[in-house]
């Protein structure tokens, strides 16, 4: 038969498609994970539910940890300032025991754990996935202390639940959460003709309502004008944490009738009447469900999985999937991972460096994050050199995930990431570091060949440049290997 003459070939091609695949939509194949015969159905099962947090160890919930934040904000504000206004040193000290006491300096380590433990070992690695790209797209910037109590909880308890709802009940509930209208200051946004407004003589925030517009759904392509801004910054008005002399802004989340600007809004080009805390949910169903919103958040998504500069082909399919789901975020990730599955071959999508250290140490079983025991913490002392090791490995490298400079979050664009510093710090990583995380038993040179060979279809070329290495046992041999292979182009981009 003529057609068994091709077989090698389509043998390769299959393997090449499957190989690449599990690691451009998920974090690649641990040394326990065995290759699907269909990779497109692995993943497409993956996304239907919400699979459970591994974390063994403290998980706190989102109120647990505004409370420590406003112990925090508040002791520090309202306490020590005031206490030694007139010595600076004796106010540091005392400020340092105030981390300590109050976790400051150790709960954003232990979401870092929580989040690499969760993407290490889930049966839902495709998932997990979409969890990060959402995160990064109603993005928490670095503000007010929220990376070290606030957006781990944030990503964990607003974005993770509602992915498998609506795109609409997503921008819902991160619109009214507390993380985020505290990061883009909605309680300090007054309706000018409001009870408080007037009293106070107090006016908009426009930060809320423009990132709403720029960044959460129909983007600049909507050709919105500031006009639009500042009449949906009337819209928010009221939604505000409820402050108290205690907490301070840490309160729960409502809805002030007295900072609302009374009377009808125009919002591209559509009325809303008055109607006080409903009007919000009526623009957002507008927004979330608009042409342009569609176009836009499915092109970010086939940017993160297929290719930065996706195609109308790429595109449209996704599109399709949000108009005849109603904008289940189910079926919009299954169309995007049919999307990234049927694009495999002919495109290549660049690691930003945190997922490609996940994906290091999903393969190649790296001992990170801490075990939950040895992440416990005592509130009596700094964090240790340990626990603090993942989260440093993440500044150094420069991806800290819950410290994005601007409110549009992490980059998704190859050029933003392969400045010869960013590469020279993946490359120290993985030759200096990467190999005190090797775990004892996994040091020899098999282990390596072996990983290479369930992730990679070129792993046999790939195996060739660390022959050379192949004799040596110490961290420096471990290091050239290592050094090598990890930033190789088919393990930086999948």
């Amino acid at each position: 038969d003529h057609r068994d003459l091709h077989y090698p070939l389509r043998r390769q091609r299959q393997m090449c498609i499957r190989d690449r695949f599990y690691r451009r939509v998920a974090f690649g194949l641990s040394p326990n994970d065995k290759p699907d015969k269909d990779p497109l159905n692995w993943a497409l099962n993956q996304l239907d539910t919400i699979p459970n947090l591994l974390w063994p160890g403290t998980i706190p919930t989102e109120k647990e940890l505004r409370k420590k934040y406003g112990e925090w904000v508040y002791g520090d504000r309202e306490v020590l300032r005031k206490k030694f206004k007139n010595d600076k040193h004796a106010y540091r000290k005392a400020k340092d025991e105030l981390r300590i006491k109050t976790g400051e300096r150790y709960f954003e380590l232990n979401e870092h754990a929580i989040r690499h433990y969760q993407t290490k070992y889930s049966k839902q690695p495709v998932f997990e996935r979409f969890w990060l790209f959402w995160g990064n797209h109603f993005a928490i910037s670095e503000k007010d202390f929220l990376a070290e109590f606030s957006t781990g909880p944030y990503q964990r308890e607003i974005i993770r639940p509602n992915m498998v709802k609506t795109f609409e009940e997503m921008v819902q509930s991160v619109t009214t959460s507390w993380c985020m209208i505290h990061h883009l200051d909605n309680s300090e946004s007054f309706g000018p003709n409001s009870k408080k407004g007037m009293e106070w003589r107090e006016t908009i925030n426009e930060n809320h309502a423009r990132e709403l517009l720029e960044l959460h759904t129909v983007s600049p392509n909507a050709g919105y004008t500031q006009d639009d801004v500042i009449q949906l910054a009337y819209i928010m008005t009221g939604w505000a944490h409820k402050w108290d002399r205690k907490n301070l802004e840490t309160g729960d989340i409502w809805f002030d009738q007295e900072m609302h600007q009374k009377g009808d809004k125009i919002v591209l080009g559509v009325k809303y009447k008055n109607d006080a805390k409903r009007e919000l949910a009526k623009v957002i169903h507008d927004l979330a469900t608009h042409p342009i919103c569609i176009k836009f958040v499915s092109t970010k998504l086939c940017r993160h999985f297929i290719t930065d500069e996706p195609t109308e082909d790429m595109i449209n399919p996704v599109i399709e999937a949000w108009n005849k789901s109603n904008g289940s975020l189910i079926e919009i990730h299954k169309a995007v991972i049919t999307q990234a599955y049927k694009h495999n071959e002919n495109t290549h999508k660049f690691h930003p460096p945190e997922i490609w250290l996940m994906q290091l140490s999903r393969m190649f079983d790296l001992n990170i994050p801490l075990s939950s025991e040895k992440m416990n913490y005592s509130f009596s002392s700094k964090p240790n050199r340990r626990q603090r090791q993942l989260s440093w490995i993440l500044r150094e490298i420069g991806h800290s995930p819950y410290r994005a400079k601007q409110p549009n979050g992490w980059s998704d664009f190859e050029a933003d990431w392969v400045s010869p510093e960013l590469l020279l710090r993946r490359f120290w990583f993985s030759s200096v570091e990467l190999p005190i995380l090797v775990k004892s038993g996994n040091r020899s040179h098999d282990f390596i060949l072996a990983c290479l060979k369930n992730n990679f279809e070129d792993h046999e070329n790939m195996a060739s440049l660390i022959e050379n290495f192949r004799f040596g046992t110490l961290d420096y041999d471990l290091g050239q290997k290592y050094g090598v292979i990890c930033n190789l182009p088919g393990v930086l981009k999948a």
